[in-house]
């Protein structure tokens, strides 16, 4: 699966030039809405909790200090 970003001029989807679809690939189409006043003031009011939740000093914990660690936990790959 891969994700490109199209426009709409209001009766076609505009594909960017590089974008290459082989035939019969299924495309799925979603609507992007700009976020209103209040979920823009939700988001921003979320960001800062968390920025006081977490600062720039954090520590980083060891594993050692973990008492039941999630058996089902995978860790994300970090891009190289």
């Amino acid at each position: 699966m891969i994700a490109v970003k199209a426009e709409c001029d209001g009766k076609s989807i505009i594909l960017p030039p590089t974008g290459r679809f082989p035939k019969g690939a299924v495309i799925v189409v979603f609507e992007e809405e700009e976020p209103s006043r209040d979920e823009t003031a939700w988001r921003a009011l979320a960001a800062r909790g968390l920025e006081a939740a977490y600062g720039e000093r954090e520590p980083e914990y060891p594993l050692s200090l973990v008492k039941e660690p999630n058996a089902e936990y995978l860790p994300s790959k970090k891009a190289t």
